[in-house]
């Protein structure tokens, strides 16, 4: 795959397409981490920043530590309609989710589809579930996410007791901190 062929797929939200690039073979470094070492991404700003909303969306937390240790914005691109915390939480890429709140990934961002980081991981948990979406939901929460902006009540009883654990209420409203 070239570089212009990344940037269109960065830009079109291709990430499973792109995540060959972003895995070290052979002892040398991901591809896309020697293509922004060289300083391919010079002049493509945006596309940096989609960098790391694929590299949580595939679950690539070095390549992502990467990016942050080099000023990249933690919330990454949302060429996509989600930011980095949101595809990270709806792919249920815990280490990633880790990884952005240690660098304090602002939670309350609105997705294209008006979610925040919770309301994306409650969605999915519900709708795509995989086996870390609870510990994302806690691991959120425990960061300061808002249980308000969790759906509650969200019809699964073992998600509903997590959310009623951190304030949830049947009036839809909980302790916003």
């Amino acid at each position: 795959m070239t570089f212009e062929d990344t940037l269109q797929g960065l830009r079109n939200g291709d990430f499973s397409r792109l995540d060959p690039l972003f895995r070290a073979e052979s002892g040398a470094a991901p591809r896309i981490v020697q293509w922004i070492e060289q300083g391919c991404f010079a002049g493509h700003d945006a596309e940096l920043s989609e960098v790391l909303t694929c590299a949580c969306f595939n679950g690539r937390t070095v390549v992502a530590e990467h990016l942050l240790s080099r000023g990249i914005a933690p919330s990454g691109g949302a060429g996509t309609g989600l930011n980095a915390i949101h595809w990270a939480a709806n792919r249920g890429q815990l280490e990633a989710v880790r990884l952005l709140i240690r660098h304090n990934v602002p939670l309350e961002i609105r997705s294209m589809y008006d979610g925040t980081a919770i309301g994306t991981a409650v969605w999915a948990a519900i709708n795509e579930p995989k086996p870390n979406h609870r510990l994302i939901i806690e691991e959120l929460l425990g960061a300061g996410a808002r249980v308000t902006e969790a759906g509650y009540p969200t019809g699964d009883k073992a998600i509903d007791e997590l959310l009623k654990r951190h304030g949830a209420r049947e009036s839809g409203t909980g302790d916003d901190g």
